[in-house]
């Protein structure tokens, strides 16, 4: 039975959802959507995300997991379920629990440490802190976990976060210990007086032996979860907020159809080096969200997924923020970098000797 008040559609007319929004006790807001014919195919978070546009996608599938939403009175078994349409789907919306950094025991890899800073060696596949969708097992519920003091000048969810790798970038992210230390890091990091060195592998063969990338990046309009580039159109969306960013590469070496690059970042915007080779048409090998291939392929050889992004995070230098001295921290190549590059240049026909030499000092 539909809503009264809501009207009602012959088959295949067009027509918004509609929803029905009655706020009730424990903070619990009931939403009903009708579909139409048009929805037919499409996935239900995404369904539930488009029409109660508070909610994010993140959230729908917390909701739809907890058993919070039924479609035509029966429980939503996953959010990848596509509706047929003119079903009736009922929402239950629960105030999302508060999100707390809490101390877990996860091992860490120091790198370097003093009475101000500390500098981890973070693995890929680690989250920097928490925020929707991830309430654990991040860095900073590794460091409480070690008892680590930590800054509490900033958000309280990042504790000692001056600045952060994604997700599936591995290497030397650095920690302030105490608010002096988060204050003068903060302002290193605004006036670039970091020094930020990463080691790449990119799809292609580079044509010159180095060069500077300066493209504003923005938040994609049509997918949420990537950043872009300025380009001439957008399918009529908008990209909104960009921000100048810089970045200068050297190539290492050529191995079969990918360049080992050293990277400098002169600015820290969001997925920067990954976002800027893909507008190069070169995307970090791993880097399915920017475009790169899921599996390598030189000539009759294919090359296993890497599983992650080949992005790593190998030199950082920075003023010691009480005494000002140039403190420079590294963190070597990590295995399965390493033994992936081993295998390109053995599809490649290149000898081993070459991977050292193109890595002398990143190993």
């Amino acid at each position: 039975m539909i809503s009264p008040g809501l009207p009602v559609h012959p088959p295949g007319h067009c027509s918004p959802c509609y929803n029905l929004s009655v706020p009730s006790a424990d903070f619990v807001t009931h939403r009903e959507l009708v579909t139409t014919a048009t929805d037919s195919g499409m996935r239900i978070d995404r369904f539930i995300a488009a029409a109660c546009p508070e909610l994010s996608r993140t959230r729908v599938q917390e909701l739809i997991e907890a058993g919070l939403v039924r479609v035509d009175g029966k429980v939503a078994s996953k959010g990848a379920v596509h509706l047929r349409g003119r079903e009736k789907i009922t929402v239950e919306i629960t105030e999302r629990p508060a999100i707390v950094a809490a101390a877990e025991a996860i091992p860490l890899n120091v790198l370097y440490e003093d009475e101000d800073v500390i500098a981890i060696n973070k693995a890929s596949g680690m989250t920097v802190h928490a925020g929707a969708g991830v309430i654990s097992g991040t860095l900073v519920n590794a460091l409480l976990g070690r008892g680590q003091a930590l800054s509490q000048a900033g958000d309280p969810l990042r504790p000692g976060i001056v600045h952060r790798l994604d997700k599936e970038t591995s290497g030397v992210i650095l920690v302030a210990k105490n608010d002096m230390a988060h204050a003068k890091l903060g302002e290193a990091f605004r006036q670039r007086a970091v020094k930020k060195t990463y080691i790449a592998l990119v799809q292609g063969s580079l044509k010159e032996k180095s060069g500077r990338i300066e493209l504003a990046i923005g938040r994609d309009p049509i997918h949420r979860t990537r950043m872009a580039v300025e380009r001439k159109t957008w399918h009529g969306a908008a990209l909104t907020n960009l921000r100048e960013a810089r970045t200068d590469w050297r190539a290492l070496a050529k191995i079969g159809d990918a360049t080992l690059v050293e990277v400098q970042l002169h600015t820290g915007r969001t997925h920067q080096i990954r976002v800027h080779f893909s507008a190069l048409k070169h995307p970090v090998v791993g880097d399915t969200l920017y475009g790169a291939a899921k599996e390598m392929q030189l000539g009759k050889t294919t090359l296993p997924p890497l599983g992650r992004n080949f992005l790593h995070a190998a030199k950082l230098g920075f003023a010691q923020p009480r005494t000002g001295e140039w403190i420079e921290i590294r963190a070597a190549l990590p295995v399965e970098l390493r033994e992936y590059l081993e295998k390109l240049a053995a599809a490649a026909g290149e000898p081993p000797s070459r991977i050292d030499a193109a890595l002398a000092g990143y190993l």
